[in-house]
């Protein structure tokens, strides 16, 4: 394919319309081009899968942290598991591991958190492996598909004792087919991948943020103090602070 490919490709679609475009490239292709179709495919159905589970993953977390601290205030910890068992998510998940430990106290509250996070973060990394998997395979069977496309073309070339420009450009633009189909299904399945890693990196980091003020109100709710009281004079001092810096 030569560098106005794209352009003979808008005019192919007027005409004949790009899915025939598609389908005739696709034989033209070779048999490699049903392993690049397949990574496509499996990818796809992977990364529909974990944007069907990141999006149950994900909750309101300050919304959720509030009302988490007053069910601490109003019905202490049993009042917060209830909250954590009508929400889900990962947030909730941990939390609930935390105060189901709270009664053995502040250091296994917190060893069950950091534990629990493990797992979670686990499980929504799990099937990206197959997407990273498919990203670095299709390229390969692709760049495959062009080297036995590129035999037969000389293959050609010998059967027909006479190196015509019809013989070649036609053999090495059957062969390229493959490394351009390989290329566009890894790119595809790449965006994918990485928005899938900034959401569990997002995910994780309000994990983390959360369930250090979890543990700060389980002290507060040892010493006797209304998680309330205390949310609202942090805020207030906040606000002090960040007032002089503002002016």
């Amino acid at each position: 394919m030569d560098q106005f490919g794209i352009f003979t490709f808008l005019l192919q679609a007027d005409t004949g319309g790009a899915l025939n475009w598609l389908q005739e490239k696709y034989v033209e292709g070779g048999p490699f081009m049903h392993v690049i179709l397949g990574c496509l495919v499996l990818g796809l159905a992977f990364s529909l899968e974990r944007i069907w589970t990141l999006s149950r993953s994900t909750v309101n977390t300050r919304k959720f942290l509030v009302s988490v601290k007053k069910a601490l205030d109003e019905g202490g910890v049993e009042a917060a598991l209830e909250v954590c068992s009508r929400n889900r998510g990962s947030v909730a998940s941990v939390f609930q591991a935390g105060l189901l430990r709270a009664d053995e106290g502040i250091e296994a509250a917190e060893k069950a958190i950091i534990s629990y996070g493990g797992i979670e973060m686990a499980f929504l990394e799990k099937n990206l492996i197959w997407i990273s998997t498919f990203i670095a395979i299709a390229p390969m069977i692709g760049f495959t598909g062009t080297v036995q496309g590129m035999i037969s073309a000389f293959d050609a070339i010998r059967e027909a004792r006479n190196i015509s420009p019809e013989i070649v450009a036609g053999g090495i633009s059957v062969a390229l087919l493959t490394t351009l189909f390989g290329l566009v299904v890894a790119v595809i399945l790449q965006v994918f991948y990485n928005y899938f890693v900034s959401r569990i990196d997002k995910l994780v980091i309000e994990m983390e943020e959360s369930s250090i003020e979890l543990i700060d109100s389980l002290l507060l709710m040892k010493q006797g103090k209304k998680l309330a009281t205390a949310h609202q004079a942090a805020e207030k001092t906040e606000g002090k602070n960040k007032g002089p810096e503002n002016k």
